[in-house]
């Protein structure tokens, strides 16, 4: 008899909202203030939906985010979310995520997201000191972020998630921790905790390119990650995949546990990333690009990648080296050289066995891309 576990699992949902109010220094997502156009998106974003062929199967999860999804007024947010349940199978979806910033948090808002369905909220909180927000390019201060996480508490939301950023100029592994402490007492279901990176044509790029900003180096890196997995574990917190850690098994992410273990993905608004199982898609990036394709009656695909099966071996292998999940000891193969370079991970106490698995420990999660290199 077939388990839950055995079963397929249900395709998530994505909608990408590119709106906020202000671009932080270090974002490379696809977002831009120009908020007069959200009521265009929302009609885009309805009308590639009933364009996509994607068939009956009800969906698991969706996951609103960007951009910044809690800057959505609320008509538009109700218009958004009616549309997509005429549109696709999705009043069988068993996770409802919202991306929120602080400052869009309030009892009014909080009522209105949980009615329309969002049940998990996911809080960008990313520090609590004033200056390395600032710094960031953040809209909120630290007060705001505790009072987003003490109204959420205080309006009943029971699966609250909160983002946190590391490795910014400025952050001991004292002020680090001490973040981590304050966040922890909250007891959020849920912490995603990123290392600050330069990516794409951002300021911080650039800032970092003429010397104005120097970037934590890969052994602060190391020592702030060290630091977060110990406290965590301390607190009771599972570490569950490279950047996540949930109170529970019960609230992993599902929608992201789908991206790790390959399961198909639709999604919408520019510069979403879809995956069916046998191929990759992304939209346009740009709002208007996006917006003029869909006004043409055409879908807003940018590239389609069709994986193959050396493509789909690699990623399982990267995949599974982020997770607790791990992956299939088989997929290495039985080589002298595949035995040698697997027995170097398991002596430096990066990857444990665990049956039929190959495990990465919590120090093994942080070089998993390395080790996949390695191992491929």
């Amino acid at each position: 008899m077939k388990t839950d576990e055995d079963r397929p699992e249900a395709p998530g949902l994505y909608v990408h909202v590119p709106f906020c109010e202000s671009r932080c220094r270090y974002c490379a997502f696809v977002s831009g203030t120009r908020l007069d156009r959200m009521p265009r998106f929302v009609e885009g974003v309805l009308r590639e939906a009933r364009m996509r062929s994607w068939g009956p199967e009800p969906f698991g999860t969706f996951y609103l985010g960007g951009g910044t999804p809690s800057l959505l007024p609320l008509p538009l947010l109700t218009a958004l979310v009616q549309g997509l349940r005429e549109a696709l199978p999705l009043d069988q979806a068993e996770e409802w995520t919202l991306e929120a910033n602080p400052q869009d948090v309030t009892r009014e808002h909080l009522a209105a997201w949980r009615n329309l369905g969002f049940r998990r909220l996911s809080l960008g909180v990313q520090a609590l000191r004033d200056d390395l927000l600032k710094s960031l390019g953040r809209r909120h201060d630290g007060a705001q972020a505790r009072r987003a996480m003490r109204l959420a508490r205080d309006q009943g939301c029971d699966d609250l998630g909160i983002d946190l950023l590391f490795g910014i100029p400025g952050q001991g592994v004292a002020d680090w921790t001490e973040t981590l402490d304050e966040v922890i007492a909250f007891r959020p279901e849920h912490l995603s905790l990123y290392a600050l990176t330069p990516e794409g044509r951002t300021p911080l790029v650039r800032a970092v390119a003429r010397g104005a900003i120097r970037l934590a180096s890969d052994a602060v890196l190391a020592r702030l990650y060290r630091a977060a997995t110990d406290r965590l574990r301390r607190a009771g917190y599972l570490h569950y995949e490279v950047s996540n850690w949930a109170i529970d098994a019960g609230h992993r992410s599902r929608h992201n546990r789908r991206y790790w273990r390959r399961v198909p993905v639709l999604g919408l608004g520019p510069g979403a990333h879809s995956f069916d199982g046998a191929r990759r898609w992304q939209d346009l990036r740009s709002l208007e690009a996006w917006l003029r394709r869909l006004d043409r009656g055409l879908l807003p695909t940018a590239m389609e990648d069709p994986l193959t099966p050396e493509q789909v071996r690699l990623e399982v292998l990267l995949l599974g080296l982020r997770s607790l999940e791990g992956l299939p000891a088989a997929m290495l193969g039985d080589s002298p050289e595949a035995r040698s370079r697997l027995g170097r991970l398991i002596a430096r106490g990066l990857i444990r066995q665990r049956g039929d698995l190959l495990v990465p420990t919590d120090r093994g999660m942080f070089l998993a891309d390395g080790m996949a290199r390695l191992l491929a």
